[in-house]
């Protein structure tokens, strides 16, 4: 970086951006596009679309996969390249493109907390969840990495750095005892039946947490993943059939909206752990959550919130309630942020092995060297490298997304012509 004439460096702008997807199933930032037979798509998972029978055997079936990975590549004067990945597909592309590319070109990459702000503004219309703040997210952690490339620096190290010299996990799989084996600090499953399956389901639900329970022992932290399936007095029921089996914590138990419906779960059992955020977007979202103190614990998806820029306001606003905060997933860009926060305990590992039972890297083969857990937890300077520390697989099978639409949509008209030209739109009177 050369020397300004008022004695600070000058810094590379955003030149260009570019975008992806990724030809076939199993790699790239879209945890449910894997093949069949996968324990994420094809076992059996209460979902809030089990309440139709045709709907219930996969989650496929209903489309949870239907978007797919793609991925961001944001290149800067100087030529160097930041990378990053998550959900969104083609509709993801197009948005890069046609509408947040605006904002970027041209601009110094360090300013992140302003190019976030015009991004959220500029698509609020149509925005504010969702994909578009999933998008966000990826063009957000891909300029992260750029800024951590260009200053030869871990993305952790810009952000706070380091509150720890080892990273622990608990793991997300239909296995627990093989998390425990593997020396994980606490599982999670998910929960099989929803309230569509009646009082049977009900009784197999208790059936499947209390096998569970005896293959780790009472003393080895075991939780429950709902996915927003559940409804206030279903929930109240089952917490209260299970206590005697100590889940550490009820997660995501109803739909990400029903912030009185928390308040309730709360009320009937103050003493339980009740967690929720995977599904949550933007510091605006996560402001009931916190203040409404009705949630232990905070999940957020830095591929989906907002990116690291408002992943680190959620964070900031969480600690001044001393609630905690453990990211849901996202590998290596979630392991950046939990060791730069003192409120962040530990981190999710989400078994990305079709029988969950082995660790593999989170993002497939899209990377070269994705750090993984190993005997359950990580040391820092694994990931003491710049940026994301992560390196593209020449192999990876990435598909330009460029001229992706076909035929290409017609595009809006241009602006009035004002300067010079009052009276006149466009050079017509």
């Amino acid at each position: 970086m050369a020397a300004s004439k008022g004695g600070v460096a000058s810094f590379p702008k955003i030149k260009e951006i570019k975008t992806f997807i990724i030809q076939g199933v199993g790699s790239g930032g879209d945890y449910h596009n894997v093949k069949g037979g996968h324990w994420l798509i094809d076992s059996k998972i209460s979902t809030p679309m089990s309440g139709y029978d045709a709907y219930r055997k996969s989650r496929t079936s209903w489309g949870i996969n239907v978007l797919g990975s793609f991925c961001v590549e944001i290149e800067a004067t100087d030529g160097t390249k930041g990378f990053a990945t998550g959900f969104g597909g083609p509709p993801a592309c197009w948005l890069v493109a046609e509408h947040f590319r605006r904002f970027l070109i041209g601009a110094d990459p360090r300013d992140t907390n302003h190019l976030f702000e015009q991004m959220y503004r500029g698509s609020m219309f149509y925005g504010r969840k969702g994909l578009p703040v999933a998008v966000i997210s990826v063009i957000d952690l891909a300029i992260w990495d750029l800024l951590g490339k260009i200053r030869n620096e871990p993305v952790y190290k810009l952000i706070g750095g380091t509150t720890r010299e080892r990273l622990s996990f608990y793991c997300t799989g239909p296995e627990p005892a093989s998390a425990k084996e593997a020396g994980f600090i606490g599982a999670k499953v998910a929960l099989p039946y929803s309230p569509g399956e009646g009082p049977e389901g009900m009784r197999k639900n208790i059936e499947y947490l209390r096998k569970k329970r005896s293959e780790v022992g009472p003393d080895f932290p075991l939780r429950v993943d709902c996915y927003m399936s559940l409804t206030v007095s279903y929930t109240i029921e089952l917490v209260e059939k299970c206590k005697d089996l100590d889940i550490d914590w009820w997660e995501e138990c109803l739909s990400p909206d029903d912030f009185d419906g928390h308040a309730l779960l709360k009320r009937a059992h103050p003493t339980i752990k009740f967690t929720t955020g995977e599904h949550e977007y933007s510091r605006y979202g996560f402001r009931k959550l916190i203040e409404g103190r009705h949630i232990d614990i905070l999940q957020p998806d830095v591929m989906w919130v907002g990116g690291m820029t408002e992943l680190l306001k959620v964070s900031a606003l969480a600690a001044a309630y001393d609630i905690p905060v453990v990211p849901h997933a996202s590998g290596p860009y979630s392991y950046h942020f939990v060791v730069s926060q003192p409120n962040c305990p530990f981190q999710e590992y989400l078994a990305n092995s079709p029988d969950g039972k082995s660790v593999l890297p989170v993002f497939g083969d899209l990377f070269t060297n994705e750090p993984i857990p190993t005997k359950g937890y990580l040391d820092v300077t694994e990931l003491d490298k710049p940026g994301f520390g992560l390196e593209l697989n020449p192999s990876a099978p990435l598909i330009d997304a460029t001229n992706i639409l076909n035929p290409a949509p017609t595009r809006s008209l241009p602006a009035p012509e004002r300067e010079g030209n009052e009276g006149k739109v466009n050079g017509v009177a």
